[in-house]
């Protein structure tokens, strides 16, 4: 049996006057996920629980069968690992973006772009590693990531401030959400510290030039140590590989023992290469049972409340990536494909939300299908009837026994 999961990062949202009442999942022309929904099952999976931040973070331990109420600890650290960072007992690892923070007459500094304009990897880089240079010690590092995402690191951090992640704040004044409580003051002078080198730094004075946002800041949030889980692959016996542009994904990939595919030109936005992530997925499945494939795109265009954006990813997500998986799975076997949204991010509130995400299970085995017809959006995954709660009882499921979900 081969096992594919195919996750479009926050493709799920509300209902918008933008999209005249439809969510971009209704307005999107979808025929391979709408196939999975129609020929096998649809449903929600409620991938937050009660009390944490809808995050990927979370969404994605649920979505691989992790319990985040017992296994999460922060992103910091599952960034950390795909990156190949050792971290000691105590260290403290920091999700760092790269920010454009704007000014107002009222109320003052506010957060103009969480992703500095989107800042490339070869700009970010050399701003991280001239920060690493004036400002690193042997307590504090910093780890040069992929576009605007980086890591910094508290070696031995007895206690971490709360932090608000810079997406959940864009166009608000920044000084309701600096960090706050205990070891703040530390954390808030690194920024501040970091805020004056990065004024004149040559990266920013050429971006300004052409006119582009610029890196003028540092944002620390998503603080956590590094995390103790059983691997994915020792608990069901099976070997897997993880697609993902971004390092979030990557480290929860490395984490659960699965291998981390790079996939040339992917870029954790709308410009990705779709096709290379398809490929790399059926070179997988020739030689391992399990292949997960994230996609970022859709999240982003959530994130800039762009309507066009979000269903144009949608759209390439199954045209290019679910349809040739669909179309060539059968190859292989028997299988169980799964298609999915690890949480909605609504056009209109730019951010995520913890409310449950459609998904749609097709497999190999007629028995295994409810084939009820419908297609994949968020109307019909609610009115399916079909609810996995908690989200991380989905794996389970899908891999062991996905007939009793079909009989229930």
């Amino acid at each position: 049996m081969k096992y594919v999961i195919l996750l479009g990062d926050g493709m799920a949202d509300y209902p918008t006057d933008k999209l005249g009442g439809k969510t971009p999942l209704q307005c999107a022309f979808t025929p391979f996920m709408d196939q999975v929904a129609a020929e096998g099952t649809l449903g929600l999976v409620d991938t937050i629980p009660q009390g944490l931040n809808p995050g990927s973070d979370v969404a994605t331990l649920s979505v691989l069968g992790y319990d985040p109420v017992e296994n999460y600890t922060g992103r910091g650290p599952l960034e950390a690992a795909s990156m190949g960072i050792s971290l000691g007992h105590n260290d403290m690892v920091y999700r760092c973006n790269l920010v454009t923070i704007g000014e107002k007459d009222s109320p003052g500094e506010f957060m103009d772009d969480f992703t500095a304009g989107h800042i490339s990897t070869s700009e970010s880089r050399e701003i991280i590693l001239d920060l690493e240079k004036t400002l690193g010690s042997l307590l504090h590092k910093f780890f040069p990531g992929v576009g605007y995402r980086h890591l910094f690191v508290q070696r031995d951090a007895q206690s971490a401030p709360q932090t608000t992640p810079p997406h959940d704040i864009t166009g608000k004044p920044i000084a309701d959400y600096l960090p706050r409580g205990e070891s703040a003051d530390e954390v808030n002078a690194i920024m501040r510290k970091a805020s004056e080198i990065l004024k004149n730094h040559p990266v920013n004075i050429r971006r300004r030039e052409a006119g582009k946002k610029e890196a003028n800041s540092i944002w620390l949030w998503g603080q956590g140590k590094k995390p103790k889980m059983m691997s994915l692959t020792e608990k069901y016996s099976i070997t897997g590989g993880m697609i993902s542009a971004v390092d979030l994904l990557k480290g929860i990939g490395v984490i659960a023992g699965l291998k981390v595919c790079p996939v040339e030109g992917a870029t954790g936005y709308i410009d990705t290469n779709y096709d290379g992530k398809a490929k790399m997925a059926l070179d997988v499945l020739n030689f391992m049972d399990f292949v997960f494939v994230h996609l970022e795109a859709p999240d982003e265009m959530g994130h800039e409340g762009n309507a066009e954006g979000k269903i144009m990813a949608i759209e390439l997500f199954d045209e290019k990536i679910v349809g040739p998986v669909l179309n060539k799975i059968g190859s292989f076997g028997d299988y169980r494909i799964i298609v999915l949204s690890d949480h909605p991010t609504p056009l209109d509130l730019r951010t995520h939300v913890a409310d449950p995400s459609p998904f749609a299970v097709l497999s190999s085995v007629k028995e295994e299908n409810r084939a009820a017809g419908m297609v994949f959006n968020e109307i019909n995954a609610k009115n399916s009837n079909l609810l996995i709660s908690p989200g991380y009882s989905l794996m389970e499921k899908f891999i062991k026994d996905w007939g009793s979900v079909v009989r229930s």
